[in-house]
């Protein structure tokens, strides 16, 4: 499988969208406390931050149309798998005020069981088509242990059968795509407790910790074969991401003059731009492409984030222009995971049902331009995506320990009107 990262969006896993629920009694006890107790009492954090949950939504899209389109612009208009890792690495934070075992459990709750279920899917199909994990002849078996916890990489077959011809035979490969992403985040989970230690005592130097291993393990010293040095290239990548998340959290990028970040970011943009472009082109004909160069893509999302999460206005509430969105973006942060990890299923299930229409007559001699559009994949497989969130959307409710619910559109309250 190329070393090329995916445009964008595990969530997330589910523990990447979920945000913590407060406690609805909470209010009521402070308010029966003495006038001294309630005027000392700490400011209650807000549910949701509807600013993160807009970043979440737009990594999302940008991921699916990114897998559809290949535009390799994309990743530097928005690089959302920066972002993604930014804001689970700050929500991580916010779970750390308990113990450290307890919440990795927590979120490995969330995290597994979508996986587990995309893998009782996928996995059967793949043996069907004639998978064999062929690692280990005598013990192939073993490997699919990476499908019950995702250490590494949970093996697929990059060539198989074709379903009588009407799926590529790279089938398999282009579904599993988004697994890349649960096993970077379970790594940055199970290492969150040290690296938020480490951070507290040594802010700076343990976020540029990532960049300076992403320049060594990328400048050819180092022999990068092996699943172990694929986790390891996931963590410089993005690591600085997830750290800066959890000093934004912290509340350390406001101990900086407002002026250094505005100062500073645009200059890591332009080094992680040139170090793009002074890098080989696997394919002329697509140019530069940021996923495929993990230095680059590191300074670049580092600088991106750095800019998204200074300005950070913590809405509670939509501002006016985005209330009319609110009811998608929550579905897509409800929904996260299952979106991340079923869109790819959903692309290549379109061409099987476009194939067909060639042999249309009315569509062959009248819509070809509809045929062979890029943009045809994309329209079909948005209500393939919906009808992923209904089939096996509410395994993430089961995963947070809450009320399966098949699609999680917000209703408008009753004699509202849109804005």
């Amino acid at each position: 499988m190329s070393t090329a990262r995916p445009g964008a969006l595990g969530a997330q896993d589910a523990s990447t969208v979920a945000l913590r629920v407060i406690d609805p009694a909470a209010p009521a006890a402070r308010s029966a406390l003495p006038a001294e107790e309630t005027a000392a009492a700490p400011a209650r954090r807000p549910g949701r931050d509807r600013y993160l949950d807009l970043l979440r939504a737009l990594a999302l899209v940008r991921v699916v149309v990114y897998h559809n389109f290949s535009w390799n612009w994309l990743p530097i208009v928005f690089p959302s798998m920066g972002v993604m890792f930014a804001l689970a690495g700050s929500l991580m934070v916010r779970s750390l005020d308990r113990p450290a075992l307890s919440v990795i459990r927590g979120r490995l709750r969330r995290l597994l069981p979508p996986m587990w279920l995309f893998g009782a899917v996928v996995v059967p199909l793949m043996l069907l088509e004639g998978w064999r994990p062929d690692v280990h002849p005598t013990w192939w078996w073993a490997d699919l242990a990476y499908w019950v916890l995702p250490l590494s990489e949970p093996p697929f077959g990059a060539t198989l059968h074709t379903f009588g011809g009407h799926l590529p035979s790279s089938w398999a490969e282009q579904i599993c795509v988004p697994l890349w992403y649960l096993r970077a985040y379970l790594w940055y989970v199970l290492l969150s407790p040290l690296m938020l230690k480490a951070m507290r005592k040594l802010p700076w130097v343990t976020l540029l910790v990532p960049v300076a291993l992403a320049f060594l393990v990328n400048s050819g010293l180092v022999d990068q074969s092996g699943r172990l040095m694929e986790a390891v290239t996931d963590f410089t990548t993005f690591g600085a991401c997830w750290l800066l998340g959890m000093a934004h959290q912290e509340g350390l990028l406001r101990r900086i003059p407002q002026y250094v970040v505005p100062s500073l970011a645009p200059l890591m943009l332009v080094f992680g731009y040139w170090w793009l472009l002074r890098s080989p082109v696997d394919n002329p004909r697509l140019g530069h492409d940021l996923e495929a160069v993990p230095v680059a893509q590191a300074i670049w999302s580092l600088g991106a984030v750095l800019l998204l999460l200074h300005l950070s206005p913590s809405w509670e509430t939509w501002p006016r222009p985005l209330e009319r969105f609110n009811g998608v973006i929550s579905l897509l942060n409800s929904r996260a995971v299952t979106v991340y990890l079923w869109h790819s299923f959903a692309l290549v299930l379109t061409e099987p049902l476009i194939d067909p229409l060639w042999s249309n007559g009315f569509f062959y001699d009248h819509l070809q331009w509809l045929l062979a559009s890029q943009w045809t994949p994309l329209v079909i497989a948005v209500p393939l995506i919906c009808l992923a969130i209904l089939l096996f959307g509410w395994i993430e409710d089961v995963a947070a320990r809450r009320r399966p619910r098949l699609f999680p559109y917000p209703r408008r309250p009753k004699g509202r009107r849109r804005g």
